[in-house]
C-alpha cells in the first residue's frame, strides 16, 4: 500500500475512536441525566427529548443537506475529514443505541449526585472532539454553518457558534429545568477546557525572552548546562539606541528555576519576559503530528 493511504489511516483513525468516544458520552451521560449539548449534537438532543427521535437518526438527517451545501461551497478537501466525522459519529451513535437497547451497556443514571455525571460528561465529550478536532475533523453540524456563514457574511466562527449553542441551549429550557441547564453550562466548560488541552497539547512549556548585555554568556550556559536550543537576535534599545543581543528559548515547566537562575547569576538586572507556549515540537520535545 502506497505511503498516502497510511498516512490518511493515521489520520482516520484517530477522528473514528475520538467520534466514538464522544457517541458514547452523549449517550452514557448526557441524555439518561437530560443534560444538554450545544451545536447540531444540542439540536439532535432536544428532539430526543420532545419527541423521542434516535440520535443516530437525527444526527444523519440533519448533517446531510449541511454536508452537501458545505462540500459545494467550501470544497471536496475541506470537508473530507467532516464526513468521516459525521459518518463515524451516526454510527457509532447507532450501535450505542443498539447496545443500551440489548442491555449490553447500562446507561449512567442519577437523581441526586449530577455533579458527578456533568465531571465525566465534560471530560468525555471533550476528549472525544478534542481527539477529532486534533487530527483535523469535525463531527459536522455548526462547524459547517460557522464557515459557510464566514466565507458568506465575514463573521466570526467563534461568534457565530456561540449564538447557535446559546440559541440551542436556551431553547432546551422548555424541556428540561433551568437546574439542568446551569449543570449543562458546568459540562460545556470541562469539555471547552479538555478540547483546548488536547488541541493546544500535552507538551507545553515557556519561553523566555531575555534581553540582557551578556545574552550571548546566557545562552552558552543554558546550552550547556541544560542542553537546550537558543536562538540570539539582534536588537536595538529604542531609548538608549545602543545595540543588544535578545536570547530566545524554549524550556519545559520543570526548567523555569535552573534558568532563572542562570539568568540571574550572570546578569541580575537582565529584563525577562516569560510567555506560554503550547504544543511543542522539535528536537528536546517531541516529534510533530504529520497529518
Amino acid at each position: 500500500m502506497s505511503h498516502r493511504f497510511w498516512r490518511q489511516f493515521h489520520v482516520i483513525l484517530p477522528i473514528l475512536f475520538g467520534a466514538g468516544v464522544y457517541a458514547f458520552g452523549l449517550l452514557y451521560f448526557i441524555i439518561p441525566n437530560k443534560l444538554m449539548e450545544g451545536g447540531v449534537t444540542g439540536i439532535t438532543i432536544l428532539l430526543n427529548y420532545a419527541f423521542g427521535i434516535s440520535p443516530s437518526l437525527s444526527t444523519l438527517i440533519i448533517n446531510i443537506p449541511l454536508f452537501l451545501i458545505g462540500l459545494k461551497m467550501l470544497g471536496r478537501r475541506q470537508m473530507i475529514y467532516t464526513g468521516v466525522g459525521i459518518a463515524a459519529l451516526t454510527f457509532f451513535l447507532w450501535l450505542f443505541e443498539r447496545m443500551i437497547d440489548i442491555g449490553w451497556i447500562i446507561p449512567f443514571q442519577t437523581q441526586h449526585d449530577y455533579i458527578l455525571a456533568v465531571l465525566y460528561a465534560g471530560v468525555t465529550l471533550g476528549i472525544g472532539l478534542g481527539i477529532v478536532f486534533r487530527f483535523g475533523g469535525t463531527t459536522g453540524g455548526s462547524d459547517i454553518i460557522a464557515t459557510i456563514l464566514n466565507r458568506a457574511f465575514g463573521w466570526s466562527i467563534g461568534q457565530i457558534m456561540l449564538a447557535l449553542d446559546i440559541i440551542i441551549i436556551g431553547g432546551s429550557l422548555f424541556f428540561i429545568s433551568k437546574e439542568l441547564v446551569l449543570y449543562t453550562l458546568v459540562t460545556v466548560f470541562i469539555a471547552t477546557k479538555i478540547i483546548d488541552f488536547i488541541q493546544e497539547g500535552a507538551y507545553s512549556g515557556k519561553a523566555f525572552t531575555i534581553i540582557s548585555d551578556h545574552a550571548a554568556e546566557i545562552a552558552e550556559i543554558i546550552m550547556k548546562e541544560m542542553d537546550r536550543g537558543v536562538t540570539l537576535i539582534p536588537a536595538i534599545g529604542a531609548y538608549s539606541k545602543q545595540a543588544k543581543e535578545v536570547a530566545y528559548c524554549v524550556v519545559s515547566r520543570q526548567e523555569i528555576r535552573r534558568v532563572h537562575n542562570i539568568v540571574k547569576s550572570v546578569d541580575p538586572r537582565a529584563f525577562v519576559v516569560i510567555n506560554e507556549v503550547n504544543d511543542v515540537h522539535g528536537e528536546g520535545f517531541r516529534e510533530e503530528l504529520h497529518h
